[in-house]
């Protein structure tokens, strides 16, 4: 970056501070609104699942949000900038598949236990307690590791923006998420992803606009590709067809491919913020809400990176560049710098001011999600289950509540440590998988396969894990001679530690499970799983229990339909699954990358256009499609806070029982109830 910052300290601290309390104030005014005109009070319940109630438009834009850390913007232009225009689709095909093929494991969650709160309770369930420990400790790692990306990436760009001490980011990013999350819960986290996805969508199409129509250095498709070809003369890629940037055969953008497969599995499968999220949509929006989730997603890094990493290899020799006439630092690049010197290259302070919106919103919607899971798991898997079983209503709420605090703390702190000793986000992500995949295999069987036994879930995690660390310091050392940040975070010793990680468990499950004998579960004890008991809020609050979106009792019928209607997506989840893999990860990628094929002018402009209509169709499906799906609650609650203001009428609780966004639709008992 330019020595001076292209913004004031003050700026920085307007958009930390200042709209991180705007978004606070929103949600706690969001919160009011929701109980006083649709009953919504805030339970243990309603805080860590909303009421199992929410529509697949919410659920795809949360999943879009919480996807798109800092990392998703920053580590994706960071590998366009190092391997040309393979690395944003390596990272973009490398990253969604996790979310496809967790549609299966979240619709297989809702079937097997309807009631559960997090996915380790469905592992103590089947396999006790020592057993829960095992993978809440991997669940606790893959938290800890995705806010420390988060914070790292996040404070890297606002200091490099604003000047803004690296600490002082740390601390203050958290500070608006805590406090609406807290007022608000997953409902709250579900909302400002809504509204933080259509902003990122927004500045990022900004961003193509400009690079590839309006800019006067750039300006048009061809005009980025005649300086890309000159930029490969200057210093070509080694490793690439050609030295070229406009080639998907890339060896080093391969060997990135796999370790974005592998940490992506860990932080999808083992992130109990997505099962969070697969918990709280209602159980016929769970399949298509992570589809469509996971399908917005690819447009994000994809076109983010093709725009943005692109810009700064092809701006690099314009006067306009920070730090002309030199070449990015590697340093800045693996911190991810990238972005925010590409858009100051192109918009000046405009796009200085723009980035520094663009992560605040990545960091902020993604810290929300995970500051729920942290606090989900806190609550029901170690206070309720092994210190306080009878704990009520209002015991789990204060102590999510201070679990989101306490975390929050300990990650600002842990990531300032991280700084000051020189562990990028760029490391981080790479390393992200050496230490948590080795759960994915075991964790993903608990749900999908009745033969794996205790041993095989128990043993498999820690194991791997052990293997990893081996493979991974093992080839440091041999490559490097001596171990530290520079050949610890190369790309051949994260490798072979991320790929060992993910696949040992392969070897170790079968060898427990048929050595020591199958279990063949019955699934019984997954269903067992209770809910909060919220009677005493209620209570306090002197509303029927009943009343409140998503705590009505079902008669059998209902749940048996809803068995049947899970069952039916469960099978298209596992088709969708198939194809998508195939599609993404094979059928488009390898035969360019087979053939050496080097981007002609008209295919590079066509990969562009195919970005560009792709985030825009990500853009009706997160953005316009769940402001559609909630329009008769929404239409509802503004009439009902017309009439409230103006004094014609007083919200009655006929009223406040609503079908639509985030309610279930009344029941008969209820109906009898509102009459009463």
């Amino acid at each position: 970056m330019s020595v001076s910052p292209p913004l004031s300290q003050g700026f920085g601290y307007g958009i930390v501070i200042g709209l991180g309390f705007a978004f606070a104030f929103g949600m706690i005014l969001t919160t009011f609104v929701l109980r006083r005109y649709n009953y919504e009070l805030q339970t243990s319940e309603m805080f860590s699942t909303a009421g199992r109630t929410v529509k697949s438009g919410l659920v795809a834009s949360a999943v879009v949000s919480s996807w798109t850390w800092a990392a998703t913007l920053l580590q994706s232009s960071a590998v366009a900038y190092n391997y040309g225009v393979s690395g944003p689709f390596w990272y973009a095909s490398g990253a969604t598949v996790q979310i496809i093929l967790f549609a299966t494991i979240a619709i297989e969650l809702k079937r097997r236990a309807p009631n559960a709160h997090t996915f380790l309770e469905v592992i103590r369930a089947r396999y006790g307690a020592v057993t829960h420990v095992v993978f809440m400790v991997f669940g606790l790692f893959t938290n800890i590791l995705v806010t420390s990306m988060l914070l790292t990436g996040g404070s890297a760009v606002v200091t490099s923006l604003t000047g803004m001490p690296t600490a002082a980011a740390c601390f203050l990013l958290p500070i608006g998420v805590v406090l609406y999350t807290m007022f608000g819960g997953i409902k709250a986290t579900f909302l400002t992803d809504y509204a933080h996805t259509v902003v990122i969508l927004i500045i990022l199409l900004m961003f193509a606009f400009t690079a590839y129509a309006t800019n006067d250095n750039l300006g048009s498709p061809g005009k980025v590709y005649d300086l890309l070809v000159e930029a490969a003369k200057r210093h070509p890629v080694e490793g690439n067809a050609g030295g070229s940037y406009l080639t998907m055969r890339s060896k080093e953008g391969a060997i990135f491919f796999v370790i974005n497969i592998v940490g992506n599995f860990g932080t999808v499968f083992c992130d109990n913020g997505y099962y969070n999220k697969a918990i709280a949509a209602s159980p016929v929006d769970a399949l298509p809400g992570y589809i469509m989730g996971g399908l917005s997603w690819f447009a994000i890094p994809w076109l983010a990176a093709t725009t943005m990493g692109l810009s700064a290899l092809a701006l690099e020799s314009n006067p306009v560049f920070p730090g002309y006439p030199n070449r990015m630092a590697a340093a800045d690049v693996s911190a991810g710098l990238v972005l925010p010197t590409a858009a100051v290259a192109m918009l000046g302070k405009g796009g200085a001011a723009a980035v520094l919106l663009l992560v605040f919103m990545a960091v902020t919607s993604a810290m929300s999600a995970e500051l729920i899971a942290v606090s989900s798991i806190f609550t029901y898997d170690f206070y309720q289950t092994y210190m306080n079983p009878t704990a009520s209503g209002k015991q789990l709420i204060y102590m999510s509540h201070a679990m989101v605090i306490a975390f929050a703390i300990a990650m600002a702190a842990w990531s300032t440590a991280l700084h000051y000793i020189g562990i990028s986000m760029g490391y981080l992500y790479l390393l992200m998988g050496v230490i948590i995949s080795s759960a994915v295999l075991p964790a993903t069987l608990t749900l999908m396969w009745s033969k794996q036994n205790w041993w095989a879930a128990t043993l498999s995690p820690p194991l791997g894990f052990a293997c990893s660390l081996i493979a991974w310091l093992v080839t440091a050392k041999k490559q490097g001679g001596a171990l530290s940040v520079a050949t610890t975070g190369a790309n051949n010793p994260m490798l072979a530690g991320n790929v060992v990680a993910l696949l040992s468990p392969l070897i170790f499950v079968p060898v427990f499970t048929y050595g020591f004998g199958p279990q063949n579960y019955d699934w019984l004890s997954m269903k067992a799983i209770r809910r909060g008991d919220d009677h005493d809020l209620a209570a306090a609050a002197h509303i029927d229990l009943e009343l409140i979106p998503g705590e009505q009792r079902r008669a059998i019928e209902q749940e048996e339909e809803e068995q049947s209607k899970l069952l039916k997506a469960s099978k298209i989840a596992r088709w969708m699954t198939v194809f998508m893999t195939l599609a993404l990860l094979i059928l488009w990628p390898m035969p360019m990358y087979g053939s050496g094929y080097i981007f002609s002018k008209k295919f590079f402009t066509g990969w562009v256009v195919v970005g560009i209509l792709w985030m825009f169709c990500s853009a009706v499906c997160v953005g316009l499609y769940p402001l559609w799906e909630g329009r008769n609650t929404s239409l509802r609650t503004f009439k009902s806070i017309f009439l409230d203001v103006t004094g014609k009428k007083k919200p009655s609780r006929a009223a406040m029982v609503t079908e639509g966004e985030g309610t279930d639709t009344p029941t008969e008992a209820v109906s009898e109830k509102l009459k009463e």
